[in-house]
């Protein structure tokens, strides 16, 4: 390649791309916490002769000691279990039906990469993007895909930041301004208060059987909720939201920063990995608010569509957002704990999602059999 100023040009690239995700993050406030860390990293990474990612390198350390034994993903979902209360969706269940239909992004950009070329590892880690879930994402394409992770990586959080930019045109495309106004009055359900505590121990006892090989994801999701809804070790739940997460997050983007090498990412493979990416987003919020807006019709105009949309997982934004977009339909229209319920349980289906793909993924041959 030829060189600009002291290294190669796609070093020089590579470069620009990690000032462009700290702009992103800092300028634009596209998921800051993770991109800012991946936008450094990239940069470190890429500049010449600091061996950074080589044997004995730092990041090449960081690497092998939380993404390749899968160890950082575990952790950020403890951190986020103790941040999620389920209270919103034990109130109102049913809502847990859009999480089935927002889940077809996963299928779509899976087959889409099996058609192109992709072996079945490989359109498995490309189409758990669809999950929306960043860690989710990191902890199936580290098992699948290593070679691919800063690639999906980068493709999830990025596409994540940037979900009201996809989910208020599709919104206003799929669902008529008389839908989006439709008002949902919050009435608080009833719910034993023990359901709490008994939830997050029942829900990893049954994803566990069904999908084994996702026990570490539901598991450690669970794990931190029941930190929080025991009450019993407030020091820990606290914790496990503000330090284990923080400093997770911290190496957790760094780390993935400097897998981001000239010679791996600038590749046309990465390109399709982008390209699937956003398909995914696009099939998944678009049949959420297709099936919700089939439920409005079965229900006489009960159910505003903008909760199909919610579905997905990337929470709390696309709860936020679709309970601003009825706002703005409705100054006095309160969606939001409709929105947060159903954001909420698309959350639980994206882990069941990576914990189905982790057991039976070998059978499209990603795996050998055990």
């Amino acid at each position: 390649m030829p060189a600009i100023l002291p290294f190669p040009f796609g070093n020089f690239v590579m470069v620009a791309v990690g000032v462009l995700l700290i702009y992103l993050a800092v300028k634009k406030g596209y998921e800051p916490l993770l991109l800012i860390p991946i936008g450094f990293g990239t940069i470190l990474v890429n500049l010449p002769f600091g061996g950074l990612n080589e044997p004995g390198g730092f990041l090449r350390i960081l690497y092998e000691i939380g993404v390749a034994t899968e160890v950082f993903p575990i952790l950020i979902f403890i951190g986020l279990g103790a941040m999620i209360d389920f209270g919103p969706l034990f109130e109102r269940p049913w809502v847990m039906v859009f999480a089935i239909p927002a889940q077809l992004g996963i299928l779509a950009a899976l087959l889409l990469s099996l058609a192109l070329g992709f072996n079945p590892a490989e359109a498995i880690s490309i189409g758990i993007i669809g999950a929306m879930d960043g860690p989710t994402a990191i902890y199936v394409t580290s098992t699948y895909a290593p070679h691919l992770l800063s690639a999906v990586t980068v493709c999830a959080y990025s596409y994540m930041s940037a979900i009201p930019l996809l989910q208020i045109p599709l919104s206003k495309l799929l669902v008529s301004r008389k839908e989006r106004a439709i008002r949902m009055e919050y009435q608080p359900g009833i719910y034993p208060k023990a359901l709490k505590i008994a939830f997050p121990i029942l829900a990893t006892i049954v994803v566990g059987i069904l999908a084994p090989k996702g026990i570490p994801l539901i598991g450690s999701l669970m794990f931190g909720n029941f930190l929080r809804e025991s009450g019993v070790v407030d020091r820990l739940a606290k914790s496990a939201q503000n330090e284990l997460a923080n400093i997770t997050t911290i190496l957790l983007g760094i780390t993935i920063g400097g897998t981001m090498v000239a010679e791996q990412f600038l590749r046309p493979q990465t390109i399709f990995v982008f390209a699937l990416g956003l398909v995914a987003f696009i099939v998944g919020l678009s049949c959420g608010l297709l099936s919700a807006k089939l439920l409005c019709m079965l229900t006489g105009g009960k159910v505003n569509p903008l909760l199909g949309a919610t579905g997905v997982s990337a929470f709390p934004m696309a709860g936020r957002t679709a309970h601003l977009i009825a706002k703005s339909e409705d100054p006095n229209n309160w969606l939001l704990m409709h929105a947060m319920a159903a954001n909420v349980g698309g959350q639980i289906a994206s882990v069941i999602a990576g914990a189905a793909l982790l057991t039976y993924g070998e059978m499209l041959g990603a795996l050998p059999a055990l």
